[in-house]
C-alpha cells in the first residue's frame, strides 16, 4: 500500500482528574493496541525517579518552552499543578499521516485545544467511582500531605465540572472493564459505529455535590 492510500490516523484524548488512573489505564490500553501510540508530551516538570527523558516525557526548561510556544510548536499546552505540558504538533500530524492512531494522556485544558484544531479527535473522561475513594487513591501515593490531597480534591471537583466537553465517560472501579470499555470506544470510534454510552447522573451529582 503506498502511502498516499494509507488511512490517516485517528486521535484519541484521554483526560482525567488526578488518583483516577488514567496513566494506568493508558499503559494498559497501549500494551493491548499495535495501532496505538502514544503522543510524548513536553514538560517543564523535573523528571520523577525512574521517568526517562524520551520515553516519559520530553523534559525542557521554561525558556525553551515559551520559545516553541511563540513559534506555535505546540497543538495544546497548558499549566498543571504548576508545570507547563504541551503536545507537539509536528510530530502528531506525521504520525496522523503515516496512519497511526495517536492517544494524548492530557487535560481538559489540553482537550479544548485539540478538539478545536482538530474536531473529528475522540475525547474520553475518566471519573473516580466516588469522592471517596478518590481521596483514598491520593492518599495512597504516600508522597501527599493532608493539605496537598485536600488541594488535588477541590481541583479535582474543577476538572470534572468540564465532563460535559468529552465525547465518552469512563468509570475507573473495576480496572479491567475500564480498560475494556476503553478499548470499546477506540474500536468504535474506528468502525464508524456507535458507542452505547452509560449515563452517570448520580455519580456526577455525587462527584459534584460539595463543589
Amino acid at each position: 500500500m503506498s502511502s498516499s492510500q494509507l488511512r490517516k490516523g485517528g486521535l484519541f484524548v484521554v483526560a482525567a482528574p488526578s488518583g483516577a488512573g488514567k496513566t494506568s489505564l493508558v499503559n494498559a490500553l497501549l500494551a493491548g493496541d499495535e495501532r496505538l501510540v502514544l503522543s510524548i508530551s513536553h514538560t517543564t516538570r523535573p523528571p520523577r525517579p525512574g521517568e526517562v527523558g524520551g520515553r516519559h516525557y520530553h523534559f525542557t526548561d521554561e525558556a525553551t518552552f515559551r520559545r516553541m510556544v511563540a513559534e506555535n510548536a505546540f497543538l495544546e499546552h497548558a499549566v498543571v499543578y504548576g508545570h507547563r505540558y504541551g503536545t507537539h504538533a509536528g510530530t502528531s500530524s506525521q504520525l496522523l499521516e503515516q496512519g497511526r492512531d495517536i492517544i494524548l494522556e492530557i487535560d481538559w485544558q489540553g482537550a479544548q485545544q485539540v478538539k478545536a484544531a482538530y474536531p473529528s479527535s475522540h475525547s474520553i473522561f475518566i471519573l473516580p467511582p466516588s469522592l471517596e475513594t478518590l481521596r483514598e487513591r491520593l492518599g495512597h501515593r504516600g508522597q501527599n500531605s493532608e493539605a496537598v490531597i485536600e488541594g488535588r480534591m477541590r481541583e479535582a471537583q474543577g476538572e470534572i465540572s468540564h465532563w460535559q466537553e468529552f465525547d465518552y465517560l469512563v468509570v475507573n472501579d473495576d480496572f479491567e472493564q475500564a480498560q475494556a470499555d476503553l478499548a470499546e470506544i477506540l474500536e468504535s470510534c474506528r468502525q464508524n459505529r456507535p458507542y452505547p454510552q452509560k449515563q452517570y447522573v448520580a455519580l456526577l451529582a455525587e462527584l459534584l455535590g460539595n463543589r
